[in-house]
């Protein structure tokens, strides 16, 4: 009982850790994990036992037999379901064959050439060195997204670095298992004859599943068949139902099945879908916690010194810096992504738990079947993950400046409320080039935004969702826009540092519209609360643009507008066409010269 609770303690504080200083809940694990394990076994323990004992001899510790294998199997069909949630056909609709070549061609390299390199360094036989090649080829949004989270990246490559590493764990893992049973076959011959089948069976089975109880899962939860208190449960044990079920007719098939769910779930009309991704979230963070502690804990010390040697280094430096780049500046040949963009995605390619729990599992079956060289495969792989994950972890923000994909300047915009108001002006912004995402608690806004090709989010601001959204990074300026004072003061006061760095915005109450000391985060008027703003979108609902002749003429198009309830200003266009926001007392806007135009929602202005 206290091993049981110290993992699920420890496997918390390390997330906490993780959080405050801005690194991979991995690495802090894996660390907790060797600690409790093969370290405290061989330096702190009296007896020569670990603290914390996965599987002993096979038969005892907290999963006898093949249980390790069942709870790992089971944990990450979970963990990817959620990651499948979270990717929408949206991003992807100029980088779709960016991504589809990083996930063939670039995995293609790095199955190769990893395993011929782990093949000359450590003499392995081909067969377990195109094992190890195997278990590497996928990076995993377990290690991708926290570092994604606390950098602000150019779009398209947080984009990229996303939808590769949840597309590429199944990948990843379905070659891992052809090679393993490869090893496992007697003579290359019997393998031959079925591996095409077997291939055949993996993808027929696993979009099949994935993509039909998808579409089953969202009819009755739409239909309203599922109780509110049983919809989290009910779809977790969906999700196991399709794993389990796809490994039935096609072993190793449950990983792409659960993929493909949750893809088709999270691109559908299914109503409930945020209070999936809050459930299956917090479930993967406790998943994550105990798999990796339990994991680095099953590793023995005297594997760990197999690492204790130059070859390691060579290896891991050959992965990182020769194949990785190749294939991912082959894969984007042709694209619209630049060298440094390129160079940077080269850089970022941690490992995560796909790798270390396939790893573990097959290393472990392997060295029971007696096969010469089977005790390199958990440990290298853990090198790999380890390494990888510190260096990216401690020296993506640094290459990312170096670089120049590190955006200096935010220039995307965060509209709190997506009323017809915020609509109409989030998609003159979008129209105009700027990335915009509107939130609201009001699904039907949402909605109505999400048909008007805008990005939207359903959520409340009192939550931490927001916090952590990977697609939210370039934003730095904050528009809060709902007919709620409270919430506009507090969306301002709340999220002003994180999305608000190049300015943040509230409409002014109708108080404060008369008051001359109203705040200088007031928008567009002096004299325009949220009534008068929805009433001038109702009657006029059109975003007009004037061209100034210099300062005095914006002054005297503003002194009018101010004058007529069917104008508000809303933002000034400079030459090269950036977009300022005008706030109430016009502190944003120092610089006008002939040529600029003045935005502004209602009627027409007479000229």
């Amino acid at each position: 009982m206290l091993e049981l609770a110290g993992i699920i303690i420890l496997g918390i504080l390390a997330q906490w850790v993780a959080w405050k200083f801005k690194i991979p809940a991995i690495l802090p694990l894996i660390l907790i994990g060797l600690l409790v394990g093969p370290i405290a076994a061989e330096y702190l323990s009296s007896d020569g036992s670990k603290w914390i004992e996965p599987v002993w001899d096979g038969t005892k510790g907290f999963f006898p037999g093949d249980g390790l294998y069942y709870f790992v199997s089971l944990a990450i069909s979970i963990i990817l379901f959620e990651g499948g949630l979270t990717l929408k056909r949206s991003e992807i609709k100029t980088l779709g064959p960016v991504i589809t070549k990083l996930i063939t061609l670039g995995s293609t390299i790095t199955f190769f050439g990893a395993g011929i390199i782990a093949h000359v360094i450590f003499n392995l036989s081909w067969e377990l060195a195109f094992l190890f090649s195997g278990l590497i080829i996928v990076t995993g949004p377990t290690v991708i997204t926290p570092i994604l989270r606390n950098i602000p990246l150019k779009k398209d490559i947080s984009t990229v670095l996303k939808w590769e590493g949840i597309l590429i764990d199944p990948i990843g893992a379905l070659v891992a298992v052809l090679v393993f049973e490869f090893i496992s076959v007697e003579g290359d011959s019997g393998f031959t004859k079925t591996a095409l089948i077997e291939f055949g069976k993996i993808i027929l089975f696993g979009t099949t599943f994935g993509f039909t109880f998808a579409h089953a899962l969202a009819f009755v939860i739409n239909k309203k068949l599922i109780p509110h208190y049983l919809l989290n449960v009910v779809s977790l044990s969906t999700v196991l139902l399709v794993f389990v079920e796809s490994e039935v007719f096609a072993h190793e098939s449950g990983l792409l099945a659960v993929v493909v769910m949750g893809m088709v779930l999270g691109n559908g009309k299914l109503k409930n879908i945020k209070e999936l991704l809050y459930f299956k979230e917090s479930l993967s963070v406790l998943l994550i916690s105990i798999l990796f502690i339990l994991l680095a804990a099953n590793i023995d010390f005297k594997d760990l010194m197999l690492l204790y040697t130059w070859k390691t280094a060579i290896l891991f430096f050959v992965v990182v810096l020769v194949i990785r780049p190749l294939g991912v500046f082959l894969s984007t040949q042709g694209s619209k992504l630049k060298f440094n963009d390129k160079l940077f995605i080269s850089w970022v390619g941690p490992r995560g738990i796909v790798a270390a729990g396939i790893a573990s599992l097959f290393g472990g079956k392997l060295i029971k079947q007696g096969v010469d060289g089977a005790e390199y495969i958990t440990p290298l792989v853990f090198m790999i993950v380890l390494g990888t994950v510190l260096l990216n972890a401690t020296t993506a923000r640094i290459m990312a400046k170096l670089l120049g994909v590190f955006l200096k300047r935010s220039e995307g915009v965060l509209i709190v409320g997506a009323s017809h108001v915020s609509r109409l002006i989030g998609k003159y912004l979008v129209d105009n080039g700027r990335h915009v995402v509107l939130i609201d608690s009001n699904l039907n806004n949402i909605e109505l935004a999400q048909e008007e090709g805008m990005e939207a989010i359903d959520t409340d601001i009192y939550s931490d969702t927001l916090d952590d959204n990977i697609e939210l990074n370039d934003i730095g300026f904050l528009m809060a826009l709902t007919g709620s004072a409270d919430i506009n003061a507090y969306a301002i006061e709340k999220f002003r540092g994180q999305f608000g760095e190049s300015g943040y915005y509230r409409l002014i109450t109708a108080d404060e519209a008369h008051d001359p000391s109203s705040p200088p985060e007031g928008l567009f008027s002096q004299t325009d609360d949220y009534n008068s703003l929805t009433e001038v979108a109702r009657r006029h609902p059109e975003i007009h643009e004037i061209t100034l002749d210099s300062r005095a003429h914006f002054e005297e198009l503003i002194e009018k507008t101010n004058a007529d309830v069917d104008i508000i200003p809303l933002l000034v266009k400079d030459k090269k066409g950036v977009l300022e926001i005008i706030s109430s007392k016009n502190k944003a806007i120092d610089k006008i010269d002939s040529g600029y135009k003045l935005v502004y929602l209602g009627k027409p202005l007479a000229l």
